[in-house]
């Protein structure tokens, strides 16, 4: 007797799945026919509002696309008002945000951690994870004021300059991370589990993940070194030595090996960070928001965010808000065409699985 297709509703309450983000699987058995994503409605219009606001008004606004990182999105705004405005930014305020955007890759990196071993049942190494990413949003609320929302990268530079003290904080909490590095491999990512539950899970080779887009962890889980802080360097990362974890096998294994080596990296940058940057201004001055005229002209400028290439294309036809605003995000890729391709003859227990490795932000999507 032959299996009956059935649909089932897969999330958004499932641990397996990511804020509001739903897929709609249609199944026989156990086995997956057809997936379809269901990224809702989180956080919606940010392009189409953002021309109804100035140059200003829009800096704090961009972060909620996505609230695990909203400092790659500061980042990338301000570059793009910097490119249109012709704004110098200090060479200090360069190494700030560099160390802003790595701690905030750190923390992300750790959300990631803390969601994939909390959805595989390793509940301790979820908690240390979750905790240091708490202690650093104690550093970034000493910082900014705010804990989730950091509105510090603006056009210009950076709102302010470093609270004293606060580099040696940082510096004793990578420290205090990189010591725990031992227990996480032995609890974790050496663990015969996580092993098990991960290799050849969600796997795509290197030729599909470049005709389907994929970026960040992804593309570099098969084997391509691509980060645009390497091939377009931005801030001060060309003066910054730094390593592109790669893995070969393109599975969910790979993509959470590339996360763990990515974290080592942040933090050295950091240090890098720390024992180089020059004393200065951290802030060009820029004219008051509501009289604020940049000149007409398009950019794209790019970074990378912690789940790979973040693009925004901007448009200002000589008034005092942009005329037209698209974002890349590395999830919209991710999300949809590779999730929905990876579920494919895929097992139901897996779902939660792919989609975690897969590192998507459902408002990168519905944005």
């Amino acid at each position: 007797m032959s299996q009956r297709e059935l649909e089932l509703f897969f999330g958004p309450q499932h641990i397996g799945m990511v804020g509001n983000f739903s897929i709609t699987l249609n199944v026989k058995g156990d086995r997956i026919v057809e997936a379809k994503a269901n990224p809702g409605y989180l956080h919606r219009g940010f392009e189409k509002l953002m021309e109804y606001k100035n140059w200003t008004q829009n800096f704090p606004m961009v972060c909620r696309i996505n609230v695990i990182e909203p400092d790659s999105m500061e980042m990338v705004y301000a570059m793009a008002v910097e490119s249109l405005a012709g704004i110098e930014v200090p060479e200090r305020a360069h190494y700030i945000r560099m160390i802003v955007l790595e701690l905030a890759r750190l923390a992300s990196h750790l959300f990631g951690a803390w969601a994939y071993s909390n959805m595989l049942g390793f509940d301790t190494v979820a908690q240390w994870a979750m905790a240091y990413r708490d202690y650093m949003l104690d550093l970034f609320e000493e910082l900014v004021g705010g804990r989730v929302y950091h509105i510090y990268i603006c056009p210009g530079g950076v709102r302010r300059d470093l609270p004293d003290g606060f580099e040696e904080k940082v510096m004793k909490f990578l420290q205090a991370l990189g010591g725990h590095v031992p227990d996480f491999d032995a609890a974790f990512f050496n663990n015969r589990i996580f092993y098990e539950r991960a290799k050849d899970i969600g796997k795509i080779d290197a030729e599909e993940a470049v005709e389907l887009g994929a970026t960040g962890q992804v593309l570099r889980a098969v084997g391509i070194k691509y980060d645009i802080r390497k091939i377009e360097p931005y801030a001060a990362y060309n003066n910054i030595d730094f390593e592109v974890p790669v893995r070969e096998d393109g599975d969910a294994y790979s993509r959470l090996w590339v996360i763990r080596d990515e974290m080592l990296q942040s933090a050295s940058i950091i240090m890098q960070c720390i024992e180089k940057m020059p004393k200065g201004k951290v802030y060009t001055r820029t004219p008051n928001p509501f009289k604020w005229i940049i000149p007409e002209g398009e950019t794209y400028v790019r970074v990378e965010s912690s789940r790979g290439e973040l693009g925004l294309y901007m448009v200002s036809n000589g008034g005092n808000r942009p005329y037209r605003v698209h974002f890349r995000t590395p999830s919209f890729t991710n999300g949809i065409l590779i999730l929905e391709k990876l579920l494919e003859n895929a097992s139901i227990a897996d779902v939660g699985n792919i989609m975690i490795s897969l590192y998507v932000v459902a408002p990168e999507i519905d944005r």
